[in-house]
């Protein structure tokens, strides 16, 4: 068995980790149960006897389910590793078929990794699937009995959190009656109300809680901060809901085909999900206009020559145009910055500075610098506007012609680097004195 409890001769200086995954991976074979063959099955066997590893671990195409299959076997999950703190809220995010149910399954042992450890302290309570764990022929109460016992609970235990689940759940009408007549809503709402009142450690949670309507999701996003932050236990939270992930999760992880993309604060995790799934286009230049073409962009850190910028430092964005008839154009260049909600958060216009002449060469670069960058630290889009002046025409406009990553700086000159948190949008001058 590839799950294992954390003693207290881990190697880890601390005792507050409650659940390590060190390299998971599953795969799986498309189109048929087990290993399809028996050739297959007799090269396995072969290979565990010589103390080989499998020889079709080494094989398998990535879970990418927009491409046709290569392979006979697909990598579901591929070398995941991650920890987690007790009392952490961890959010999984990721699009449809990233890997997020198959990992959760994984941790609440439901089925084996092919690969890798998880190393758990504590018991654990799992909502995977509405009403996953219940009986239909039983009652909701006696599903509440059956729950408690599989997560290790005496029926005293039980007992005492009788009341306090069934007042949570609002079932108290149905609680007699059979699981098979309730509704997909009911099961969820007993169900999330069994799993986190029998007080398990780790709580895992996956997306069944779009099924409730909007008064039980906060009902249960609120008791989820409680167990969290009240009780100090571990939640791990998979949904594709973004508000709710951060307004619960401290920390999160974004899974792509199978694989751990990004890892860290929940709003960066949340931003760089987005910024995936919005598939901001990817530029090849020359692009081609009525009146000539854009020959290149680029946005430039001065301080590092890196396109991500940092928060208080010079930085510019360049265009590069070939007008075809730059005697007779004369043209506005606007950028748009827009934040994750494709809120406007400011405009870089050419028509405001005096630069809109009439072009002398074919090829021009239009350079806009800012000498010191209070925009808050975070993911951007970069959408560019290209006008006629004399005819009005757009002769370009594309929202999210390409991104951008402010990364922190010593915006004050002071050697402290702000925080994301409780910055807002822009950072502004200013002085201090006291009389």
């Amino acid at each position: 068995m590839r799950t294992k409890q954390i003693t207290n001769n881990e190697p880890r200086t601390t005792m507050s980790v409650i659940l390590k995954a060190e390299n998971i991976s599953k795969q799986y074979r498309l189109g048929l149960v087990g290993t399809g063959t028996i050739s297959h099955d007799l090269n396995r066997w072969w290979a565990r006897m010589r103390g080989k590893e499998d020889p079709y671990l080494k094989v398998g195409a990535v879970n990418d389910r927009s491409t046709k299959a290569d392979s006979d076997y697909v990598w579901a999950l591929k070398a995941i590793n991650f920890e987690v703190q007790k009392g952490e809220v961890l959010g999984i995010i990721g699009k449809n078929g990233a890997g997020k149910s198959t990992l959760l399954k994984i941790l609440s042992r439901v089925t084996i990794p092919t690969t890798g450890e998880i190393k758990t302290r504590g018991r654990i309570a799992s909502l995977l699937e509405v009403g996953t764990g219940f009986h239909p022929e039983l009652t909701g109460r006696e599903n509440m009995y059956l729950n408690g016992a599989i997560l290790g609970m005496s029926k005293a235990e039980i007992k005492a959190k009788e009341t306090e689940i069934i007042e949570f759940s609002g079932c108290q009408r149905y609680v007699d009656t059979p699981v098979k007549r309730y509704s997909s809503g009911m099961r969820v709402r007993l169900a999330f109300a069994v799993a986190a009142f029998l007080e398990p450690d780790i709580l895992i949670i996956d997306e069944v809680l779009a099924v409730g309507d909007a008064e039980f999701q906060k009902k249960a996003i609120g008791k989820m901060q409680d167990i969290s932050k009240g009780d100090g236990r571990t939640v791990l939270f998979v949904s594709h809901n973004m508000a709710a992930v951060k307004n619960l999760c401290t920390r999160a992880i974004v899974l792509e085909n199978g694989t751990s993309v990004f890892e860290g604060g929940t709003e960066d995790a949340v931003s760089f999900y987005l910024r995936k799934k919005e598939n901001v286009i990817d530029n090849s230049f020359p692009i081609e206009l009525d009146k000539g073409n854009i020959l290149d962009f680029n946005i430039l850190d001065f301080k590092r020559n890196n396109s991500n910028l940092l928060l208080g430092e010079k930085c510019s964005l360049e265009l590069k145009l070939e007008i075809k008839d730059p005697k007779s154009t004369k043209i506005n260049i606007r950028y748009q910055l827009f934040d994750n909600n494709e809120k406007l958060i400011t405009t870089l216009n050419t028509y405001h500075h005096d630069v809109n002449k009439i072009l002398e060469t074919k090829i021009q670069s239009f350079i806009c610098d800012i000498p010191n960058l209070k925009l808050s630290p975070g993911f951007y889009d970069v959408g560019l506007q290209i006008l006629d002046l004399n005819t009005k025409h757009v002769l370009f406009q594309n929202d999210k012609f390409s991104e951008v990553v402010v990364e922190t700086g010593d915006v004050f000159k002071t050697g402290k680097l702000p925080s994301k948190q409780n910055l807002g949008v822009f950072i502004s001058e200013q002085s201090w004195e006291i009389k």
